[in-house]
């Protein structure tokens, strides 16, 4: 029997103020169709914008209503009324704007991934540190519904002891909509499994080991990998599963997610995945010996893109007016971070590897 559940508080905690000013380095397509509609939604202030492509950015104002389109990246840090600065640019290019922005008092959240090295990623937080200011990750995905609601029945104890976790995506992705990372040496595990990375270590904490097997559909000419499956291993022998293919041909691909405990099952769909990017809302469904043979389910709301993108911006806010950590710190995101290295080390030795194997 189903029931209905709709109490789970999942949506992101909100500043006090929401007029903290953004300026906002780099005018791509997650710019457009992800930051700048989350934070209409959300009400808050975005002073100014700047793009190496000039036209783009002029655009990006124009479509967006923003006020001021700055010329260089200093000139919009120079800019008074810029508290933040939300940076969206390629991975190997933020270490040099966070070193700009520390310099200049700013605070920062960063695109991921963080970097396309973990030796820069360790700067940046040290760059942050030493400029006593805040950085955060944007990995929205924590405050994606399903994901957000899952942790909130996690944390009231209705799946017990974490036994078996898995995330499954078969879908059919288009890259020409991002040719930049088609044509790099790392593409799946860096720009589209990164997001599973940070959501199951928010669920379940970080893995002793990880084993990843990373390959591409015959006829794709990209050098990186498109499919992968990871299994990661706990001390406490939780068994985590990561399964993605972006090759799906067939009508029938799926976005699933499924957590098993010894006190019961949370398991949903990742809506986003159906139809990208316009995709639909997420489900969640759980049950427990608590109510045996009844299975709930929980009404959500909002999608991850543009919904989920409000939660790092809005955690980054409070951080700075209680003088506390983001959620998704800088310095948390390492953690992010030395999982997916290890997961390309394991592809590339073929082998189990230790996240704390990744250093430098």
């Amino acid at each position: 029997m189903d029931q209905l559940f709709s109490s789970l508080d999942y949506k992101p905690k909100m500043p006090r103020r929401a007029d903290h000013g953004i300026g906002i380095v780099g005018a791509g397509g997650i710019v457009n169709y992800a930051h700048l509609p989350a934070y209409k939604k959300a009400g808050f202030k975005v002073v100014g914008i700047t793009d190496k492509n000039h036209e783009q950015a002029e655009r990006t104002a124009k479509d967006h209503g923003i006020p001021r389109i700055y010329a260089t990246v200093g000139e919009l840090l120079s800019d008074r009324d810029v508290e933040i600065a939300d940076v969206a640019v390629y991975p190997s290019q933020q270490v040099e704007i966070v070193a700009q922005a520390t310099a200049a008092g700013k605070h920062l959240l960063c695109q991921k991934p963080f970097a396309d090295e973990y030796a820069k990623a360790v700067r940046c937080v040290e760059l942050a540190e030493q400029g006593r200011v805040k950085i955060a990750v944007n990995q929205q995905m924590r405050w994606d519904a399903g994901i957000r609601g899952a942790r909130l029945l996690i944390d009231e104890g209705w799946l017990g002891t974490p036994t078996y976790a898995t995330i499954q995506v078969h879908c059919k992705t288009d890259w020409s909509l991002w040719p930049w990372i088609y044509q790099g040496k790392r593409l799946e595990v860096m720009f589209h499994s990164i997001h599973y990375i940070d959501a199951l270590r928010y669920l379940f904490g970080e893995p002793a080991m990880v084993f990843t097997s990373g390959t591409r559909a015959p006829g794709e000419t990209t050098a990186a990998e498109t499919k992968t499956l990871t299994i990661w291993e706990y001390l406490s022998g939780l068994q985590v599963l990561i399964d993605v293919c972006h090759t799906t041909w067939q009508d029938d691909s799926y976005a699933i997610f499924r957590f098993e405990g010894t006190e019961g099952v949370i398991k949903g769909t990742i809506g986003l995945m159906y139809d990208y990017p316009k995709g639909r809302p997420d489900t969640l469904e759980f049950m427990s010996k608590r109510n045996l043979d009844y299975w709930f389910s929980a009404r959500l709301q909002g999608m991850w893109i543009p919904d989920a993108f409000v939660g790092p911006m809005a955690s980054l806010m409070c951080a700075i007016e209680d003088n506390s950590e983001p959620e998704t710190s800088g310095r948390d995101n390492l953690r992010t971070l030395q999982i997916v290295f290890a997961e390309y080390l394991s592809m590339d030795e073929k082998r189990a590897v230790r996240p704390d194997e990744i250093i430098s």
